[in-house]
């Protein structure tokens, strides 16, 4: 249980674009101490995905869900319900797992737009939802103003987080360029290596 008490499970999407939005995410998520919780953060072609998000989901007492992409950007373009789906399985283990452990679960709902979840998922009727409008420094201050209102009195301000991190990004490139990654490598760098990374950092 003292590993459930500090895991968080991230949510979110995995496009290109939304890469720098989660390496902000989860640095902040490290940063605050706790241990970020994603299905990226291991590769196994014969992991069933449904299997692993659920152990991800029963191993975190924290989650975060950024349903941002919930909103197609383009004519014929599908909704994007994985997310979504994430966050019913959330809820759901929080209110029905037969372990009572579980009803202390805490939840994050992220959004690009004001209420835009409330349009999509009318019967969850989410009122607290947090919009970052898809800026890493927006995102970071939810998610700090987050871990302080569920009970973590020692996190940092915001601003000192963002500066901390953009100072790390901007060293991460010097020093893993003399180690002999490409800067594609590391902008697009695996996620438990990315994490690896802030571990010999902080």
């Amino acid at each position: 249980m003292s590993s459930f008490e500090k895991n968080v499970f991230i949510n979110c999407p995995y496009d290109d674009e939304y890469l720098p939005l989660l390496k902000a995410l989860i640095f902040t998520v490290k940063y605050c101490g706790f241990s970020p919780r994603i299905a990226l953060e291991r590769f196994d072609s014969g992991e069933v995905r449904l299997q692993k998000i659920k152990q991800l989901i029963e191993a975190s007492r924290y989650s975060i869900h950024d349903l941002s992409r919930i909103k197609s950007s383009k004519e014929g373009e599908y909704f994007r319900l994985n997310m979504a789906l994430e966050l019913g399985m959330d809820i759901g283990c929080r209110d029905y797992h037969p372990d009572t452990a579980y009803r202390q679960k805490k939840m994050l709902v992220l959004e690009n737009e004001r209420f835009s979840v409330q349009k999509g998922l009318s019967d969850m009727s989410f009122g607290d939802c947090k919009s970052h409008e898809g800026d890493g420094e927006k995102l970071m201050k939810c998610v700090r103003d987050w871990f302080y209102e569920t009970g973590s009195k020692k996190v940092k301000p915001a601003s000192a987080i963002w500066d901390d991190f953009n100072e790390f990004m901007s060293n991460l490139y010097v020093e893993k360029k003399e180690k002999g990654y490409s800067h594609e490598e590391i902008d697009h760098i695996l996620v438990p290596e990315f994490i690896d990374w802030i571990d010999e950092k902080f």
